[in-house]
């Protein structure tokens, strides 16, 4: 019998599922979005949250993010709730620094993926072969990769040279590199503060400036991700063990080894998002350099609708928060809440086209108050500046949450032959 009959999703409900916005209504919410960030702009006077440094620095950022939200896409869509990517970026960083401040930058690259596998490999085996609640799994492999690493720092990095228990030794840079030409054309033209043009040319300039070769290849791992899980046969007897695993065994499918597969592959991509954070973010190891990353690459994940496309647009949107703390915070964010406030009220007239009174009412209200908040102050303090990425996180799983559609079966026990 053919692969391609495995486990095909059910049809949605109407008002149920997924969004789905086809690609001409996706690239004028995009372009609306563009127009009306370059109209606060040229309000505000805060240059900053368009140039090109600033989305340098957002991708810079966004590349964690993106890797831990893909590796929990690859886990999900075979069934496998992965709330351990923060314990497999752990894993990742120490890993990674362990390795690459002894014999080189790429080669702490490969220990960081490896390190993650490991910690995939534990949660494999505890989910997939002993049937370990998920979440309890996830848990329980954070508090022992950061109980780890810490014990596993003592002994390593604090006998090394300009290493402590919580810091390790300095890590050779994988250097950076400019798109000849385009580059600097861009960064000339987001430099002239023209209306929407240079603010184009700021966000195609930070995409094209300072980038390091593993930044490519973690955005390459986006489409490939697509190719791999949606358009080959693999792919799809991977989904279908996250959509109808009892189904997908009845045509042969290989589940518990199918399982294993996703959650160890999302364990190194996790694991690839430490390392890069250690060895491209900072060049050295920190205890705690995490800090929450691959909680937000799932947040990223389940905003992107378990799609990659998505997901690298969550990704971006909290890479670009993060941001904010580097560069001009607190002149930047003030003026994102006056973009924030105007966006709103479109969802109150989108909410009232819709006959959705109370929460057209609740939004007006919300949009109110962002205006308020903007008229009366001049800049808002810099503890709100560094908690923006986990506050916009909140709000974007808050808003989204009634519109996704997460594989049928993930997270729920499987064990094989319990269909017959």
């Amino acid at each position: 019998m053919s692969t391609a009959t495995v486990a095909k999703p059910q049809a949605q409900q109407p008002g149920k599922g997924s969004r789905r916005f086809s690609l001409p209504v996706l690239l004028l919410i995009i372009a609306g979005v563009l127009i009306l960030t370059s109209v606060v702009r040229l309000i505000t006077g805060a240059d900053g949250i368009t140039s090109t440094g600033q989305m340098s620095t957002a991708l810079r950022l966004a590349v964690p993010i993106g890797l831990a939200g893909l590796g929990g896409l690859w886990s999900e869509r075979a069934g496998v709730v992965n709330i351990g990517l923060e314990g497999m970026m752990i894993l990742g960083t120490w890993f990674g620094a362990w390795a690459g401040y002894q014999w080189g930058p790429w080669t702490g690259v490969a220990f960081g993926i490896i390190g993650g596998c490991l910690g995939g490999v534990l949660h494999a085996i505890a989910t997939v072969t002993f049937n370990v609640n998920h979440i309890v799994s996830g848990v329980a492999i954070n508090i022992l990769a950061l109980g780890t690493t810490r014990y596993l720092s003592k002994f390593t990095f604090e006998n090394a040279p300009q290493g402590s228990s919580k810091q390790s030794p300095p890590i050779d840079s994988l250097g950076t590199f400019d798109i000849p030409g385009l580059s600097s054309w861009l960064t000339t033209l987001n430099g002239k503060h023209w209306f929407l043009i240079s603010d184009i040319a700021g966000l195609l300039g930070g995409l094209v400036t300072g980038l390091s070769p593993l930044t490519v290849v973690a955005v390459a791992l986006v489409p490939a991700t697509w190719w791999v899980l949606w358009r080959t046969a693999f792919g799809l007897r991977l989904r279908s063990c996250g959509e109808n695993p009892v189904a997908a065994e009845s045509l042969g499918v290989n589940v518990y080894k199918y399982k294993y597969i996703a959650v160890i592959i999302s364990g190194g991509f996790a694991g690839l998002g430490g390392a890069f954070l250690s060895i491209v973010a900072s060049n050295v190891y920190l205890d705690g350099q995490t800090a929450g990353r691959g909680y937000i690459g799932l947040a990223a994940m389940i905003f992107g609708n378990w799609m990659p496309g998505g997901l690298a647009l969550g990704a971006g949107l909290f890479g670009y928060t993060d941001s904010l703390n580097l560069r001009g915070g607190g002149t930047n964010v003030h003026a994102l809440i006056l973009l924030l406030a105007i966006l709103l009220v479109f969802a109150v007239a989108y909410l009232a086209w819709k006959k959705r009174v109370v929460p057209a009412v609740i939004t007006a209200v919300v949009s109110a108050l962002m205006f308020v908040w903007y008229l009366a102050t001049d800049e808002v303090p810099q503890q709100f500046v560094s908690a923006t990425p986990y506050v916009v996180t909140l709000l974007v799983l808050s808003l989204s949450a009634q519109h996704l559609r997460m594989p049928k079966a993930d997270g729920m026990p499987y064990r094989r032959g319990q269909g017959k």
